[in-house]
């Protein structure tokens, strides 16, 4: 489920409403090692299986900047607007990590419209969005990400 809109103006009317449920994807212990890596963060807690199985976590964990960084990626799953030139990523108001996802688990993003507004040449879309874990109580990321949609 997604939704589509023709320009950056008809996203104005879409403030309260859901935008759907992305697909599930996979975040393997190869994805989280690679997040590592690049990132700078090898903490054991996300790359050392066998010290992590008797962590906290009872096995090791996705970074949880890996997780919002997965956001971006699964709200395009949600919102196609036609006619516009370009979206930008303008930010995020807000991210909690309320549950750790742990590596080998599948995620998926579901989004609202919290505001949209008209700036020049396009709108100013916030959304609340939830990265849901596969058999999980809690959602292992909620972010408020805020993009621009040019006409």
């Amino acid at each position: 489920m997604s939704t589509t809109v023709d320009t950056p103006a008809d996203l104005l009317g879409l403030v309260g409403r859901p935008l759907g449920t992305s697909p599930w994807i996979l975040i393997d212990q190869d994805d989280v090692n690679t997040f590592g890596r690049i990132t700078h963060d090898e903490q054991w807690i996300h790359v050392d299986v066998e010290r992590a199985k008797a962590g906290p976590f009872g096995g090791p964990i996705a970074h949880g900047y890996l997780t919002l960084s997965l956001v971006g990626p699964l709200f395009a799953t949600l919102l196609t607007v036609r006619e516009t030139t370009m979206v930008v990523n303008y930010g995020l108001d807000r991210v909690r990590f309320p549950a750790p996802v742990p590596a080998g688990s599948r995620v998926r993003l579901s989004a609202s419209v919290t505001a949209a507004t008209e700036v020049d040449s396009g709108v100013q879309l916030t959304a609340e969005a939830v990265l849901e874990i596969d058999g999980g109580r809690k959602p292992g990321c909620v972010a408020h990400p805020v993009y621009r949609y040019f006409a």
